[in-house]
């Protein structure tokens, strides 16, 4: 499978609360739902067509209780009826087993996910997606895990916030794929991790 983070992101690299005020405020953020302005068709489209790519989604323990308080409600939806249906693994050392009551969701504790999290990456499949979960993407990066980022650039700067990018300093060179421009000025790109497409050659068709 292929790690692909697809993340609302501005012009600053910020892709805290993307989605409302109250969605994470860590830090005293205040901006919110900043992404609203933006939205169009082309937005929409970005990620219905990631989703439709991924044969399981991978979220951070934040991003998954935003998730699974607003879709299994959205049922009929066919975006929606998509995302409850897939597997799901959330990444937490706080949820119990007994919590991640989403449909087809599995926990995998914060000790041990960078080698389950390898193991998921092995196995064949399409795109292990990952949609927000800050933390945990930056972390993907860090290791190298990430073969492909789908980034929705908002012609907005947000002044600060959490970002995805690691801060040490290593160089980690990407490929662009493609890019779109929507309506709205959002610049829809995906890069590849140099190498990747490499490793999925290696790996067969089903990497």
């Amino acid at each position: 499978m292929r790690i692909v983070i697809s993340e609302f992101m501005s012009l600053d690299g910020v892709v805290q609360a993307p989605g409302g005020p109250e969605e994470d405020t860590d830090g005293g953020f205040t901006q919110g739902g900043w992404t609203h302005p933006y939205f169009d068709e082309v937005v929409g489209g970005a990620f219905d067509t990631a989703l439709g790519d991924a044969d399981a989604l991978l979220f951070g323990r934040r991003t998954w209780q935003a998730m699974a308080g607003a879709w299994p409600e959205r049922a009929g939806d066919p975006f929606a009826d998509r995302m409850n249906s897939l597997p799901k693994y959330v990444v937490s050392s706080t949820l119990g087993d007994d919590k991640p009551t989403w449909s087809h969701t599995t926990r995998i504790p914060g000790d041990s996910a960078l080698a389950r999290i390898r193991e998921l990456r092995a196995a064949e499949g399409r795109d292990l997606l990952v949609m927000g979960s800050a933390t945990l993407a930056r972390t993907l990066l860090h290791e190298g895990l990430a073969d492909e980022l789908r980034l929705l650039v908002m012609p907005v700067i947000v002044g600060g916030g959490k970002t995805i990018f690691p801060g040490d300093g290593a160089l980690r060179p990407f490929e662009l794929v493609s890019t779109t421009v929507s309506g709205t000025g959002v610049h829809v790109c995906t890069y590849r991790a140099a190498g990747e497409e490499d490793r999925a050659v290696s790996a067969g068709p089903e990497a």
